[in-house]
């Protein structure tokens, strides 16, 4: 028997593992962490996201000093929600249980790491698939009207077969886990910055340099527009509330400390700072070029002359959307399932079945109705925003960052709950949720919505705060976790 070969398989078997990660597979260096979240920026809901930005009025300042102060405050959570991920080596699933117990982590977990895993897995899919056609379009004319009107539950042959392509690819690197998402980032960090930046360089060259550009919107920052900007701040921060959730399930393969936390500060940092760039020099300078702003990117790509920057640009972005799927859809989702069914599914099987769902879904039908999407994912994100504050307190303020790994595996305790279920953060959930969700049923409370991720933070965080404040007062045991007849 060749142990080498044995050390190799063990590795990929204990790559979406739930156990603690060995020092064996703690392979993610600093540049694995820089490129990490690059995909997540750079994509075209971003950008259309940025247009919106502009929609509501907001000048060419304001829209930079949203997006970097949104990747500031970004930069902060995630390290604040990655550090027992690095300390530990445990993923998300098993650091949710030590607030909310194990069988109370089932409703955050599930609400996170597979519903909105599925439907974002399937909605990135597609997005992803419309590059395809268009890339294979560029070499085969034909295939863009293959099948004539033929269709398949409303998807022709073409966007089928595309769909069917990039799907599979997905399920590919998934099947890779960490090693192959390692590689890809480091793919992924020197096109993001050839491509988007050369697009932004295009745009300006077009429009006659920065300065018609910024004649051509406004620059100042007005104190009327300054609520906006903080909604706008909120909408861009609710987009990451699942990678900042689960960021653990990436920390946890870090070599050291300082490269992960290094890495994805100054990656989301320099990423961030380019998109701004890109995208408001791309949006402003189309609309001045055209008389209106072009938001797809897949749009902005089509007005290159040369196929070979068509090609590398639609590789580009079908890499980053495939980049958003496996860290922010996929890895989560499976880790999700596996703690669910131990014993009936692994990693792969997991994968399968995550990806079917995906399909099952049908998200070119969802992507029909963008109302009832963005609903659907607002819903959910108002209801995991306070999931993050709940973790970030227990954490930090109860744990004072001491998890006993022993008693978390075996569910005893410190880190067993009454029942398995801590009451009092479900009940703060809840509660916090509902308060940031609430505005979209009471127009008087529309302001709550409008800013759902920082209500749903910083209520989630008093509240539960209160709570344990009463268990200490009514049961004496602070953080009641010991006190298992008044958790």
């Amino acid at each position: 028997m060749n142990p080498g070969k044995s050390i190799m398989v063990d590795r990929v078997e204990e790559d979406f593992a739930l156990q603690p990660t060995k020092p064996t597979i703690r392979n993610l260096n600093f540049s694995h962490f820089f490129s990490l979240w690059m995909g997540s920026i750079h994509n075209i809901p971003s950008y259309v996201t940025v247009g919106g930005f502009f929609a509501l009025g907001l000048s060419i300042t304001e829209v930079m000093v949203v997006i970097l102060a949104s990747a500031f405050l970004l930069t902060i959570l995630i390290q604040l929600n990655g550090h027992a991920g690095n300390k530990y080596g445990i993923p998300f699933v098993m650091f949710l249980k030590t607030s909310f117990g194990g069988a109370g982590a089932l409703l955050p977990g599930v609400l996170r790491g597979i519903i909105a895993g599925i439907m974002w897995f399937g909605l990135q899919t597609y997005a992803g698939s419309l590059a395809i056609t268009i890339l294979i379009g560029q070499f085969w004319p034909a295939y863009i009207n293959l099948g004539g009107e033929w269709t398949l539950f409303g998807l022709s042959l073409t966007h089928l077969i595309s769909f069917l392509v990039f799907w599979f690819i997905n399920l590919c690197f998934s099947f890779g886990g960490m090693k192959a998402l390692g590689k890809l980032s480091n793919v992924i960090t020197p096109l993001v910055f050839l491509i988007f930046g050369g697009m932004s360089i295009w745009v300006i060259g077009q429009a006659g340099g920065v300065e018609p550009i910024l004649l051509h919107g406004a620059t100042n920052i007005s104190a009327t527009n300054i609520f906006t900007m903080i909604t706008c701040m909120s909408a861009l921060l609710a987009t990451w509330v699942a990678p900042i959730l689960s960021v653990s399930d990436y920390t946890r393969y870090a070599r050291t400390t300082i490269q992960q936390s290094l890495g994805q500060f100054l990656g989301i940092m320099v990423s961030y700072g380019l998109f701004a760039a890109a995208s408001i020099s791309i949006i402003k300078g189309t609309e001045m070029l055209y008389g209106k702003p072009i938001w797809n990117i897949l749009d902005v790509i089509g007005e290159f002359d040369s196929k070979l920057v068509v090609c590398l640009s639609l590789i580009t972005v079908c890499l980053s959307t495939l980049s958003v799927n496996i860290t922010g859809n996929i890895i989560p989702a499976i880790n999700q399932l596996i703690s669910l069914f131990p014993k009936l599914i692994n990693s792969k099987s997991a994968a399968i079945i995550i990806s079917i769902a995906g399909m099952v879904i049908m998200p070119w039908k969802l992507m029909e109705n963008s109302t009832s999407i963005f609903t659907f994912l607002n819903m959910v994100g108002g209801l995991l925003s306070p999931v993050i504050g709940i973790m970030i307190t227990q954490y930090f303020l109860i744990d004072k960052k001491k998890i006993d790994i022993k008693e978390l595996y075996h569910n005893k305790g410190d880190h067993y709950y009454s029942s398995g279920v801590n009451k009092s953060a479900i009940l703060a959930m809840c509660m916090a949720g509902g308060l940031s969700l609430s505005g979209h049923f009471i127009s008087s409370l529309e302001p709550l919505y409008n800013l759902s991720f920082f209500v749903g933070i910083i209520s989630s965080i008093l509240l539960y705060l209160l709570f344990i404040f009463m268990n200490t007062v009514f049961f004496g045991k602070f953080g009641s976790r010991q006190n298992k007849a008044s958790s």
